[in-house]
């Protein structure tokens, strides 16, 4: 533990961004998770409005830093890809 007051500070700060960021990437896997089960239905629309929400949450995520902008690109085009192979059989 940090001596200071100065590094002290920053490892509880440290420590809540890390506990936030947790929480937002747990959110994101279960949310990709769900719509991943959605897929395996023969509901294209219910997919496809999961895949919606899997996108915005991707796009949140960039804007707070928990994930880079390339994975993000990455995961979504994935995921993109797995709805269309389902849409076209």
């Amino acid at each position: 533990m940090a001596i200071s007051k100065t590094p002290a500070k920053r490892a509880r700060i440290a420590e809540d961004n890390r506990l936030r960021n947790k929480a937002q990437k747990s959110r994101l896997k279960t949310s990709i998770k769900n719509y991943e089960a959605s897929l395996s239905g023969d509901n294209v629309d219910a997919a496809r409005e999961n895949l919606i929400q899997v996108t915005s949450l991707i796009d949140k995520s960039v804007t707070k830093g928990v994930l880079h902008k390339n994975t993000a690109a990455r995961k979504k085009s994935a995921l993109a890809k797995k709805l269309n192979s389902m849409a076209n059989q």
